[in-house]
């Protein structure tokens, strides 16, 4: 099973400093259509992130302003 902080830094493509629970998510995988799960985490002391992984595919996004 894989951890908060091992989502968030498999996502951030970084370790980051801090992690909240993984949660279940009310939508699907737009790539694959299966289901999606989410993860807050801070990548830095200034920033919380909400980011998003499908299960079965590599699809992941987040919550970032582009």
């Amino acid at each position: 099973m894989v951890t908060p902080g091992k989502l968030a830094e498999l996502i951030e493509g970084e370790a980051v400093m801090d992690t909240e629970g993984i949660e279940d998510t009310d939508f699907d995988c737009p790539e694959c259509g299966e289901n999606v799960i989410s993860v807050g985490y801070m990548p830095s002391i200034t920033e919380f992130v909400t980011a998003y992984k499908c299960q079965e595919c590599d699809w992941a996004d987040d919550d970032r302003d582009e």
